[in-house]
């Protein structure tokens, strides 16, 4: 029932580029050859969030993180108290924070770890994303009688992302914990494009087109630390305790390991009308379900691939249109619609062995963009503006939780209620050329 905002701004500069055209001939069948390259930033992580609430009870039992702490400890049979646990391979960062930290506890008759303050606490949850995806394109293309357009794209890619999470469990009577996080993904990869574009009829405008992205290949490295502050009553006495994976590790925990994305399909559709008039329509597929996490060494991570069952295809279709007022000042705008690429039952699982700690995860819905333009062409200088306004809503969870009948029986798993999350992002965007 609270609403909380966030706003920032910043610049960019997210493209550039150059391309070669070199004419063939006027009469054979190959007319021109252009070769480019291109930088682009295909994803900025630019976002702030922050939320707070009383983690309410379900049936079952209470929800916290430090149930899920708990959990993870349970898959576990290392000791997790031995010195150098964080050094372990065995063992969940996340259990050994909480068990080093007095967060969780163990039945001495069952063995089974559990949360040592059990009652529903009120949660604080900051988020600061910052970093990029930048893309780096190398292309030629070919025309050929003017009728048939192929083009061939090597990209490379660099990731750089990183993520600061706070979160807070207050259960009162000054118990509780605070937990600093630190994420972080670098890494670097590569794809193949490959299209057509033809003109199916020699008199008319329609252009008809279709490419094919081959999976991206990215190698990859996480790292991951945290902070964390305790504070529980013991015989009525106020201890703290305080774990720092950073100093444990000296250094952040680092794990390296490969990531391969799904195929993408893209067709198109292009029209003009008279010299004035341009419309384009896109259709873009790509499967999520369908990508792979593998080590180093090249076999399956088959518990983290296990994050495909949360994942399913992804539809876009774009729209736009160009209207020249003059021949060298035209008008624009477009559409650009994309589906979720999460199922709505989807949850972060961490693996049982993970150097994650941040539980935090959001489902997101679809995406929506509008763009409108200005564009100018002269002899030989170009200019463009337009402003994109890019909106999607998300459902945010702090953690999830598994519940167990008496019996023992896996019962479900259980989300705390949702944060509905709406971000919005408006950019101006200044494009200019030279043709020479």
């Amino acid at each position: 029932g609270t609403d909380y905002n966030n706003k920032d701004n910043h610049w960019a500069f997210d493209n550039l580029g150059v391309v070669l055209s070199f004419k063939i001939g006027n009469v054979t069948p190959l007319r021109y050859v252009n070769v480019g390259f291109n930088y682009h930033k295909v994803k900025s992580f630019y976002r702030n969030m922050s939320m707070e609430g009383t983690m309410y009870a379900d049936e079952r039992g209470y929800m916290s993180q430090a149930r899920q702490m708990a959990e993870q400890a349970n898959w576990s049979n290392d000791d997790l108290g031995a010195v150098g646990v964080f050094n372990n391979p065995n063992v969940g960062w996340l259990s050994a924070l909480g068990w080093n930290s007095y967060m969780v506890g163990q039945d001495d008759a069952s063995g089974l770890y559990f949360p040592y303050l059990s009652n529903a606490p009120y949660s604080r949850y900051n988020l600061k994303e910052r970093g990029s995806i930048d893309q780096y394109d190398f292309n030629v293309s070919f025309n050929i009688k003017d009728r048939v357009y192929l083009g061939l794209t090597i990209g490379v890619y660099n990731v750089d992302y990183n993520k600061y999470a706070n979160y807070d469990e207050d259960y009162g009577d000054t118990q509780g914990y605070n937990i600093d996080n630190y994420t972080g993904l670098e890494g670097s990869g590569f794809d193949f494009k490959f299209g057509a574009i033809v003109r199916p009829f020699e008199y008319s405008p329609l252009k008809v087109g279709i490419a094919f992205h081959s999976p991206t290949f990215y190698n990859l490295t996480l790292a991951s630390s945290a902070y964390m502050v305790s504070d529980v009553l013991v015989d009525n006495q106020s201890m703290q305790y305080t774990v720092d994976t950073y100093e444990e590790m000296n250094g952040n925990g680092l794990m390296d390991f490969k990531f391969r994305t799904p195929w993408k399909y893209n067709f198109s559709l292009g029209y003009t009308v008279g010299n004035s008039l341009a419309l384009g329509a896109e259709y873009e597929y790509q499967n999520y379900s369908k990508m792979d996490f593998y080590t180093t060494d090249g076999y399956e991570m088959n518990e983290t691939n296990e994050a495909q069952l949360c994942l399913k295809g992804v539809h876009a279709f774009r729209i736009g249109a160009e209207y020249k007022i003059i021949p060298q000042l035209a008008v624009r705008a477009g559409y650009n619609y994309t589906s979720s690429p999460f199922k709505d039952d989807a949850i972060k699982a961490l693996s049982t062995n993970s150097i994650e700690t941040d539980t935090g995860f959001a489902n997101l819905k679809h995406q929506n963009d509008y763009t409108v333009g200005i564009g100018y062409r002269g002899s030989m200088l170009y200019a463009d503006i337009a402003y994109k306004r890019t909106a999607y809503k998300s459902d945010f969870y702090p953690f999830y939780n598994d519940f167990y009948t008496d019996s023992g029986a896996y019962d479900a798993t259980v989300v705390p209620q949702a944060t509905k999350v709406k971000d919005i992002r408006n950019q101006i965007q200044f494009t200019v050329g030279l043709r020479f």
